[in-house]
């Protein structure tokens, strides 16, 4: 078995080959380890409770470029509250500090290469943290993965729980899945219903022709002309509402 030091009390600490946590026996502190050494891993509590993270979601499936009564229609299939693994790295770039986070585990879900830590927010994970119920997303990605590429000079590097709502629902037959940010309430999805915009193309070229054809009318007749291109304005407006609404 290998041999690291904890970072917290430098208490030396066994660890079984192929595991990447140890539980240091002196000071409790849970630690991470990796090809780069050993280190803390932090995790940031759920600021978002289940109602509050399908909440979120219904506001963000009503928003204007979602499939109309999406918030409304939509089947709620599963909501899963987990811990996401990513690797935080400070580096020092032309004398300013940069921060950079990237996945440490392996994933197709939506939003998981995007997401911000909040550094305030951030607690070491030992033994006095609860989950609370959070399925821990193990990491399967190692950190030497990024440190090539990143610019600068390393400052600090650790693993952070980083605390998400996956909900996948249903919509016209059709399955989705997002994943809420719950310190941030931010909705990522890679694809989702949207709204049909051929109706309003349709009203857009009906309503260019008429003022077309209005325009040469009235070379002919100013003022008949004139009127009409009020009365299409009234009803170009009044078709948009109702299209609106419909769809």
């Amino acid at each position: 078995m290998a041999q690291v030091n904890c970072p917290r009390c430098a208490a030396p600490i066994e660890l079984d080959s192929g595991n990447k946590f140890a539980k240091c026996s002196y000071c409790g502190s849970m630690i991470f380890f990796d090809r780069t050494g050993a280190g803390f891993y932090y995790a940031i509590p759920f600021k978002l409770s289940q109602n509050d993270a399908v909440g979120t979601f219904r506001r963000w499936a009503g928003g204007s470029t979602k499939a109309k009564d999406l918030d409304r229609l939509a089947s709620i299939t599963s909501v899963k509250k987990k811990y996401f693994p990513v690797y935080l790295f400070r580096r020092d770039v032309n004398g300013r500090e940069e921060v950079y986070v990237k996945p440490a585990g392996s994933t197709i879900l939506p939003g998981l290469h995007q997401l911000k830590v909040p550094g305030g927010d951030l607690k070491i994970f030992d033994g006095n943290f609860d989950t609370n119920g959070a399925e821990l997303v193990k990491p399967d990605i190692e950190m030497t993965h990024y440190l090539d590429n990143l610019p600068g000079k390393g400052k600090e590097q650790a693993l952070v729980y980083f605390p998400i709502w996956t909900i996948d629902y249903t919509f016209n037959g059709a399955s989705y899945q997002v994943v809420v940010d719950a310190s941030s309430s931010e909705v990522f999805a890679t694809s989702f219903p949207t709204r049909s915009s051929a109706a309003y193309l349709l009203v857009a070229v009906a309503g260019f022709f008429a003022f077309l054809v209005l325009g040469f009318v009235a070379t002919v007749y100013l003022v008949p002309a004139l009127i009409l291109m009020a009365l299409t304005v009234v009803a170009v407006f009044f078709i948009s509402l109702t299209v609106a609404r419909r769809l």
